[in-house]
Formats: C-alpha cells, structure tokens, sequence
C-alpha cells in the first residue's frame, strides 16, 4: 500500500532548503565573476556544502532514529540548495562560449573532486572524533 508524503519531512526539507537558498544568493550576488576567470565564490560555497553535506549526514545518521527530520533538513534542504550545480552549470557554459576551454575544464574537475574529498574528509573527521 502506498502511503502519502510525510509533511514533516517535507517541511523539514522547504525550511532548510529556503536558508541555503538565501545563503548562496547573497554569496554570489556579492561576489560576481567574469567568465574568464575562477568562480571563487561559487567553489567556496560548493566546497562548504559538501564539507557540511559529511558532516550532517554522517553524525545524523548515526547518532539518530531514523525518523528524525534533521537529516531532511540538514542534508536535502540546507546543504542541496547550498551547493550549486546549476549554478555551476551557467558558469561552465560562459567559459566554453567565451573559448576558456582550459579553465572550464580545470573548475569541472575542481568541483567534482574537491567536493568528494570534501565530504571523504568531514565524514572521516566525524567517525574519527566520535572514538
């Protein structure tokens, strides 16, 4: 039998989701770049994400029941509108029609990379300092 949403959850989610959201904007509103040069901002804020995805998740799941609505919070809402693959994607696009090939492939690597050892790192520090 199929069972509905979980509204809790859901709510967990939007309410998370709204203050990564208004984080992002106002760190990439700030600090534009051209297409020409590293996103900084967008990185950083991307790096922070998975940083904090690992952390979340990994003490959240843990240390709670799984019916808690933090990980929903936490995890989907605050740190999936925190980190920007849209975001990336736009960015990525102006580099190749501006022809920085090189730069859009270096940042490509760069955020897929640096954001896996990101969560790797805070997932190992959690489980570490847990002993």
């Amino acid at each position: 039998m199929l069972r509905g949403p979980d509204h809790q959850e859901l709510a967990a989610i939007f309410a998370g989701g709204v203050l990564g959201a208004l984080a992002r904007s106002a760190l990439t509103q700030s600090f534009a770049t051209p297409a020409g040069q590293w996103p900084w901002p967008t990185f950083a804020v991307n790096m922070v994400a998975a940083l904090a995805l690992g952390y979340f998740i990994t003490r959240l799941q843990e240390r709670l029941p799984p019916y808690s609505h933090a990980r929903a919070f936490f995890g989907t809402g605050l740190c999936g509108s925190l980190s920007t693959f849209s975001t990336v994607s736009v960015e990525l696009l102006k580099m190749i029609d501006g022809s920085h090939w090189d730069l859009a492939a270096a940042y490509a690597l760069a955020s897929a990379l640096g954001g896996l050892a990101a969560v790797f790192l805070s997932t190992k520090l959690v489980r570490r300092a847990r002993l």
